[in-house]
């Protein structure tokens, strides 16, 4: 009997059999790498699409103000800033700037019916919400293409609007002198009210200079507040005080103007940043001196009018002001454009100013909407006026400001929140 002798296949039966092995693992493998990492592309993408949709429409709805019939000049402008925005965020794992023409700024009436028109397209009045969209494509994958996959569009939207707040941050540091009792206070929707001054830039007359933290406030506080985004408003009842002898803000409260003296660089960073116009408004151009906020929201801040006309130097020949010093710089209409928001509608505590002397404090009795008319001059003996709007809690105040959206129960003054 032979012995059993096992006899190995010939090598060229079994030969590509392992390259067939690991070619069919290869596709499995780019199939698994395609999804983590493609697919994590497309994820990190729309993220960053997303933050920016969600900084344009909160930047667009700041200017939804006035409703019910909300002026058609803000849909321009809201456009323009929720672009402005949009554009400064970046997408591509923060290696590309968005390109503002693939941003589309859109306004509606309802979230669910309705049609979403662009400020070209004149949104009515009743528009109450603004959605951006923006879309990236040509996003070209890395691994899916070997399985047959082409280039990828991701979209982000959000729709934001003006909700009421728990707490807002637009109080300028004066106080309206109450001269009645509410729901009005005596106060009448767009008439001037003044105050003049006295020694160190204390006010008299129908409004005055207040410290929201007292006793640790003062002049540097004011200052920070008019320079800054303002006071984020207290409650109603919260107590308020006098400053006391504050020195001179006057250029302080001029950047909201897009008007800054020599030792306030507007290109620095962290500069003042203006309002939209520095358009000003005295008895010398607006006789009636009253009613002025439709012209200023529907003529000079759409149009990013500075202090001045087209052809004057500046606004001191219209108003009668002598702003000075001659060497302020004063920004144009493109540069205001470029970096003005809701600067000079602005909200101030009401108050029995009887009692704002001394070391005294006073209660907030409620908060006034204000449009801040035009800058200070260096006459000892000006009068400033500001434009009474209404209640800053009002449903239709156009004191829409930097602050906290608050619950159903909340009744502040409107702030931008994300509602889709």
């Amino acid at each position: 009997m032979k012995p059993f002798t096992y006899k190995w296949p010939r090598p060229e039966k079994q030969r590509g059999a392992i390259a067939i092995i690991v070619g069919l693992s290869m596709v499995a493998m780019i199939g698994f790498a395609g999804l983590a990492l493609d697919g994590g592309r497309l994820y990190l993408t729309k993220t960053e699409l997303q933050n920016a949709a969600d900084a344009c429409a909160l930047a667009a709805a700041t200017e939804l103000t006035g409703a019910p019939n909300i002026p058609v000049g803000n849909f321009t402008i809201a456009q323009n800033a929720g672009l402005l925005v949009a554009e400064q965020n970046r997408v591509g794992f923060q290696g590309t700037a968005i390109n503002q023409a693939n941003v589309t700024v859109q306004f509606g009436t309802s979230l669910t019916s309705g049609a979403w028109l662009t400020a070209a397209a004149n949104p009515p009045g009743t528009s109450r919400y603004v959605r951006c969209t923006i879309p990236q494509a040509g996003i070209t994958p890395w691994f899916m293409q070997v399985l047959g996959f082409g280039t990828a569009t991701v979209v982000s939207a959000a729709t934001a609007s003006l909700v009421p707040s728990q707490a807002s941050c637009n109080g300028i540091p004066l106080a309206m002198c109450a001269a009645g009792s509410a729901p009005s206070f005596g106060l009448t929707p767009g008439q001037w009210y003044s105050g003049g001054f006295s020694n160190q830039d204390n006010l008299t007359g129908s409004f005055n200079w207040v410290d929201y933290s007292p006793p640790a406030g003062g002049a540097s506080e004011l200052a920070g507040l008019l320079t800054g985004s303002g006071a984020c408003l207290t409650n109603v009842g919260s107590q308020v005080g006098n400053p006391g002898n504050i020195g001179s803000i006057r250029k302080q409260w001029n950047t909201r103007f897009g008007v800054y003296s020599p030792d306030i660089n507007p290109n620095a960073a962290g500069a003042p940043v203006p309002d939209r116009s520095g358009y000003a408004y005295r008895a010398a151009n607006w006789p009636s001196q009253a009613n002025a906020l439709n012209n200023f929201l529907n003529t000079q801040r759409p149009a990013n009018q500075p202090y001045g006309v087209p052809g004057v130097a500046n606004g001191n020949t219209i108003t009668g002001l002598s702003v000075s010093p001659p060497s302020s710089t004063v920004l144009q209409a493109g540069q205001l454009a470029a970096r003005g928001i809701n600067r000079r509608i602005a909200s101030a505590p009401i108050v029995d100013c009887a009692g704002l002397t001394g070391s005294q404090t006073v209660p907030i009795l409620e908060y006034a909407c204000m449009l801040m008319l035009h800058p200070i001059d260096n006459d000892p003996a000006l009068t400033i006026y500001m434009e009474f709007i209404g209640l800053s809690s009002a449903a239709n105040s156009p004191c829409a400001s930097l602050g906290i959206p608050g619950g159903p129960g909340s009744s502040g003054p409107a702030v931008p929140g994300l509602v889709q």
